[in-house]
């Protein structure tokens, strides 16, 4: 391709785009939105932005046209020095008017991912070249993936980020995270090395470097870094715990001890993880009331939320009688009882579930008095439970009954 050619698709483009800027209302809707921008009015920000986008995404889709009064046939007259000159004018004109679509494109997906719509955030930022992205967009980018749950992506969008910006300490953290994540920490301690050779110091990468370590069953270098980071007065629970846990491991059980009941003092004596790994700790190094009293809360604390599991075992009792698996009903309905002794329903239905389907006449008749028991003491028994109650000491009569006629023919 001779040079007169270049020179004509290269005009051609930029008159294309001359053309527009000049009675061009693109600009317009690209200031209207940074004006409601500045005023955190992402809501009509996003109109005037996708009004932008359309016009430019149109005109980039115009065909090119040349301007009959340029003497192009006159090009391969200049001096070659001229004819270079004009190329690279041309060429730069082709770019800038590039780089506005590029920027409509940003500050669109701007507006998206300040609006949490993260998914076309990384439609739009993922067809902008990479060395067009600012480092706000390509962060935005790598970080709507993070925000979809795709991991995959995010990571390697973020290892993209990181070779063209190595020391943005965030996204290295969030990407040794994120290969810890994909079961990949010996990726993330490499990522966490290299930034740790110009910058030992930050909080979040160590944080995420120790994570990566200790994830990788090296706890003698987490624990040198947990150390560090109590050093730089990160006293964080997850600090103070993990550090807790790696003395643990490599039987320093005295360090062990110092940050777990740190740990769990920190969580308001809440984490039944933590309580268990003292309660150990203490019973290992012969503190053995202080480490049975860890191990009962431990207990308690596992204990799973009453109120959640009356509903659970009440609906799986429900779920399993309606599709006939009669066994799992009367089980799910006896572990709500637990939760629930008081429910006199689940008696009621239970005896009726022993009676009628499973043909079990012992435990039928245990579970109606029980029903009963709790029945009678009913200050004002709706008509309902009236009826209940009668048709419960109807079959206690009859289970009776048969007893006596059963003894009477073993006789």
């Amino acid at each position: 391709m001779n040079k007169k050619t270049i020179t004509t698709i290269l005009f051609a483009f930029v008159v294309v785009a001359g053309q527009a800027q000049t009675k061009d209302s693109l600009l317009l809707f690209v200031q209207a939105g940074d004006s409601c921008m500045q005023q955190y009015n992402t809501f009509e920000a996003l109109k005037y932005y996708q009004e932008a986008y359309a016009i430019a995404k149109n005109r980039s889709q115009q065909p090119a046209v040349e301007q009959p009064d340029i003497p192009l046939d006159k090009f391969d007259e200049l001096p070659e020095e001229k004819q270079d000159e004009i190329i690279e004018q041309l060429k730069q004109s082709a770019e800038n008017s590039s780089k506005v679509n590029c920027m409509v494109q940003m500050k669109l997906a701007n507006c998206h991912y300040k609006r949490g719509n993260y998914r076309e955030t990384a439609d739009l930022l993922k067809l902008v070249p990479e060395d067009s992205l600012s480092h706000d967009a390509f962060r935005q980018l790598c970080f709507s993936y993070q925000k979809q749950g795709d991991n995959d992506s995010f990571i390697y969008w973020a290892s993209q980020l990181n070779y063209r910006y190595p020391m943005d300490g965030e996204v290295v953290a969030n990407l040794i995270l994120a290969n810890i994540k994909a079961q990949q920490p010996q990726g993330g301690i490499v990522h966490g090395l290299i930034y740790s050779k110009r910058d030992s110091t930050n909080i979040l990468v160590n944080r995420a470097l120790a994570d990566a370590w200790f994830v990788n069953r090296d706890f003698t270098a987490a624990a040198k870094l947990y150390d560090r980071l109590l050093e730089q007065g990160d006293s964080t629970f997850n600090t103070l715990y993990s550090a807790g846990m790696c003395y643990a491991q490599i039987e320093d059980l005295e360090q062990a001890y110092h940050y777990l009941k740190l740990a769990f003092l920190m969580s308001g004596m809440q984490h039944y993880g933590c309580a268990y790994r003292l309660g150990v700790v203490c019973v290992d190094t012969k503190r053995y009331p202080e480490g049975l009293g860890y191990l009962d809360l431990a207990k308690q604390l596992m204990r799973p939320d009453t109120t959640i599991m009356k509903a659970i075992t009440l609906s799986q009792g429900e779920g399993y009688y309606m599709t006939q698996h009669y066994e799992e009903a009367v089980t799910a309905w006896k572990e709500h009882l637990a939760y629930n002794p008081t429910s006199i329903a689940t008696y009621y239905n239970i005896a009726n579930a022993y009676a009628y389907l499973l043909k079990d006449s012992e435990q039928a008749e245990s579970y109606y008095r029980q029903f009963l028991n709790l029945a009678r003491k009913e200050e004002k028994p709706t008509d309902k439970l009236k009826e209940m109650i009668k048709a419960a000491e109807d079959m206690i009569k009859a289970f009776d009954l048969g007893k006596k006629l059963s003894l009477q023919t073993q006789q």
